[in-house]
């Protein structure tokens, strides 16, 4: 049987040079990221500020591996974000806590008529204040964890790998394998399905388990919902098979999740490939969104009902932001990638097709260029375009940060920024 190496959720990459490392070693590593990001179609709120994360988000973290012979190794990842405009760990959007139309006015999200006493518009935004905390993740990062971005140990054997922790979930990474912007700056595809959001990027309370033996990677991930008296809520499965040959590369991927009630919530199946042409690389991937019942806003009926007195009121708000949350839409995704010497460009055009009533269609294009003044820093440059239609309502952002809504329905956005970047 072929040797069969580990799979890093962090970077695919990672998996041949994390086998080549001596009997023991610790290695602290990063990235700083950051530059002027310009946003139109904000209405009254800034559209030009330092932003960290134009790019790639900035970044410190430890990863560590011990030989244990054998063909054993024990591995740790440890990952810690960064806000390198400010220092902190945690950002918001531009736009704030504003949500979409759809989802923050009485008509968008489909409210009936109540009587005069009942402070539609104030229980409206008491929601969705709460909402901006407690899924601060969508709408920006909300800086409550050390090591946000990952957090996992593990071990590698001969048959395989197996880590536990905070991990990247296997849709996701195949996603970013089949994106000619490699998730980075507002041209990803990611980006124009944010909020809600359409992946699970990471999670926590994962085991997951990985091979790679010839031109096949493999993971297969189990995430522990750990509510107590409900063994299947917040439950996670997921998996993901890429293959790559000589000058081509595809895969396909699915990741499944629970609800905090166990009821099937965020799903999605991705399926991508890759195709050198010419000098560069032609990347492709359609992808699907689904979401029934959408998670961690079950208590919102209650509160209603507990500032009202109202169980009908409760109601009526409970069952709007459940329609309003809800997601059915295709995401697809064509761009070429081309690096020659110290320059790299890279355009795309993505584009998220809303199957649902709202009809929150958003189509992005544009183009990036890097220019490498050594081997660990660059200079970049970005012109992104999002087209909203309909009740389409997203701003573009960057890998480390989102870009929240535009002032209104349907209104495009424009990006541009320019950044400089530093690995270490």
């Amino acid at each position: 049987m072929k040797k069969l190496t580990f799979v890093a959720t962090a970077v695919l990459g990672i998996l041949s040079s994390t086998a080549a490392m001596a009997q023991s070693t610790v290695t602290l590593y990063g990235i700083l990221d950051g530059g002027i990001n310009y946003v139109s179609g904000l209405g009254d709120r800034s559209s030009t500020y330092i932003a960290s994360g134009i790019m790639e988000g900035s970044r410190w973290g430890l990863r560590g591996t011990e030989d244990l012979g054998g063909g054993y190794k024990a591995i740790f990842t440890l990952e810690n974000r960064l806000e390198l405009d400010t220092g902190s760990v945690s950002n918001r959007p531009a736009s704030g806590t504003q949500l979409p139309d759809r989802m923050s006015t009485a008509a968008g999200l489909g409210l009936p008529q109540f009587p005069p006493q009942v402070p539609t518009a104030i229980l409206i935004k008491t929601v969705n204040t709460s909402i901006a905390d407690n899924l601060g993740v969508n709408v920006g990062a909300s800086g409550n964890r050390l090591f946000d971005r990952q957090a996992f140990t593990g071990l590698i054997t001969p048959f395989g790998a197996f880590t536990l922790g905070r991990q990247y979930t296997p849709a996701y990474l195949t996603g970013a394998a089949f994106d000619a912007s490699q998730t980075q700056s507002s041209l990803a595809v990611g980006q124009i399905a944010s909020f809600p959001s359409g992946f699970d990027i990471r999670l926590s309370n994962t085991l997951q388990y990985g091979i790679k033996t010839g031109g096949i990677t493999a993971t297969l991930m189990y995430g522990a919902g750990e509510v107590a008296g409900n063994s299947s809520a917040g439950r996670f499965w997921g998996g993901m098979v890429i293959y790559k040959g000589n000058g081509f590369s595809a895969g396909l991927a699915r990741n499944q999740r629970k609800n905090e009630l166990g009821q099937d919530s965020l799903e999605n199946n991705v399926l991508g490939a890759s195709v050198d042409v010419g000098p560069g690389t032609l990347y492709g991937q359609y992808a699907t969104i689904k979401d029934e019942n959408p998670t961690g806003l079950s208590t919102i009926g209650a509160t209603i009902t507990g500032a009202t007195g109202s169980a009908a009121v409760g109601s009526a708000f409970q069952n709007a932001y459940n329609n309003a949350f809800k997601q059915d839409a295709k995401l697809m995704h064509i761009g070429y990638r081309l690096t020659s010497g110290v320059h790299t460009v890279v355009v795309a055009y993505n584009r998220l097709d809303d199957k649902l009533a709202s009809n929150a269609d958003t189509d992005s294009y544009g183009a990036t260029y890097t220019y490498a003044l050594s081997k660990r820093t660059n200079l970049n440059a970005v012109l992104t375009r999002f087209n909203n239609k309909g009740n389409g309502q997203a701003a573009p952002g960057g890998n480390g940060f989102l870009g929240g809504v535009t002032a209104t329905a349907g209104t495009g956005s424009t990006n541009v920024a320019f950044g400089i970047r530093h690995t270490f």
